[in-house]
């Protein structure tokens, strides 16, 4: 009868983190997803439609 090797035990990870927060950029210090295109430079049509595209109904 053969068995199974144990698994070798892994470190513990903390419970509580002391870094300082503000070591590292969140999210919103991106530009990313603030409405920048990525990609190939825009065109002022490229702007147009995007105007006319995201204008409130209210502003016709």
């Amino acid at each position: 009868m053969t068995t199974a090797p144990e698994p070798e035990p892994r470190a513990p990870r903390p419970a509580l983190v002391f870094d300082d927060p503000l070591d590292t950029p969140s999210s919103d210090d991106t530009d990313r997803g603030w409405g920048d295109r990525t990609g190939s430079e825009s065109s002022s049509a490229d702007d147009l439609r995007r105007f006319l595209d995201e204008k409130p109904p209210h502003h016709l």
